[in-house]
């Protein structure tokens, strides 16, 4: 079964490009990363299996993202339930992009993130026009 602390060495090891910092309790970990933004992971204690890997946007937008598998009655319909993805607000509920698996999935939402920061990192900055050179 697997255990917050694989989550955490993922993080880590993996993902130390984008994870400043990371804060651990007993089963949750809040990952600080470079652009000022977090993601909280928690892994149910309750109902093994269950997940939710929620991203924070410190930025002007404000936006968040959301991959978990708690069963949501307006999720129903799509069919990857019980897993979905909130993309950008909590309103939006699509189709989860990402694997059912736990690990994979938790890899494929960082990889998410990276992109979307990296993305960000390559916007003319809006005084200069230049790209900008970091977050």
């Amino acid at each position: 079964m697997i255990d917050i602390s694989d989550l955490e060495r993922i993080a880590g090891v993996e993902y130390s490009d984008i994870v400043k910092d990371i804060i651990r309790s007993e089963y949750k970990l809040r990952l600080i990363l470079i652009n000022r933004g977090f993601v909280d992971v928690n892994l149910s204690r309750r109902i093994p299996g269950r997940f939710g890997f929620h991203w924070e946007c410190l930025g002007p937008q404000g936006s968040f993202f959301r991959y978990d598998n708690f069963p949501d009655k307006k999720c129903r319909s799509l069919p990857t339930f019980p897993c979905h993805f909130h993309n950008g607000v909590q309103g939006v509920i699509e189709p989860s992009p990402f694997p059912r698996d736990i690990v994979e999935g938790f890899r494929a939402f960082l990889e998410f993130i990276r992109q979307r920061i990296s993305d960000s990192m390559k916007k003319p900055d809006r005084e200069t026009g230049e790209e900008k050179k970091s977050v």
